[in-house]
């Protein structure tokens, strides 16, 4: 997408350990246009899946997969908590995630009242590095029986393992800006095409 990988050069900062800040635009301050433009390409490209639901985890999909869900005439989104708080159900699906970003690990947890296994789920995050995210995702999809339609990304790091492990699983992958290599040094962002 033109339109997404001009943003990032435009306003992304590359930082040592292959970070990639995108904060003044995708996940702490949220250019509303540019949302609008990428939920609408999701749509676009997974127009013909029967999607019945979105799913993200928190919190930085959230937004994103909200105004996808727009362009999927209102489909429910459901996000997976990271931690289980009081106010939800025992009833959960839940699984292990490790953050690439957060260096971390957190049990994801959904109330097994969103999901049921005739939902068509499309999964909506920001980012796709290591691919750890997804993993637990189609985990809890999978514990629901429910069917992963597939995985839109806004930004791939198509430098690290997580999108081509998630191809060779046979998960439809939708990337709208795949970063092939960036430099801390100079700043330089190379996207694959």
């Amino acid at each position: 997408m033109e339109l997404l990988e001009q943003r990032i050069i435009k306003d992304g900062v590359v930082k040592k350990g292959n970070v990639l800040k995108v904060d003044s635009f995708l996940n702490h301050q949220i250019d509303i246009e540019l949302y609008s433009e990428i939920g609408a390409e999701f749509a676009r490209l997974y127009k013909d899946c029967d999607v019945t639901k979105i799913l993200t985890i928190e919190a930085s999909g959230i937004g994103i997969a909200c105004v996808t869900a727009q362009s999927f005439n209102n489909v429910p989104v459901v996000f997976a908590k990271k931690n289980k708080t009081t106010n939800i159900s025992d009833d959960v699906y839940s699984s292990k995630v490790v953050s690439y970003t957060h260096g971390r690990e957190y049990e994801i947890v959904v109330s097994k009242s969103y999901i049921k296994p005739e939902d068509r789920i499309l999964i909506i995050d920001d980012f796709l590095a290591n691919g750890k995210a997804l993993e637990g995702l189609i985990k809890i999809i999978n514990q629901a029986g429910a069917t992963v339609v597939g995985a839109g990304i806004v930004i791939e790091k198509g430098f690290q393992p997580g999108g081509e492990n998630l191809r060779k699983q046979g998960v439809r992958v939708e990337s709208l800006a795949i970063v092939e290599s960036m430099n801390d040094e100079t700043g330089e962002i190379v996207f694959r095409h």
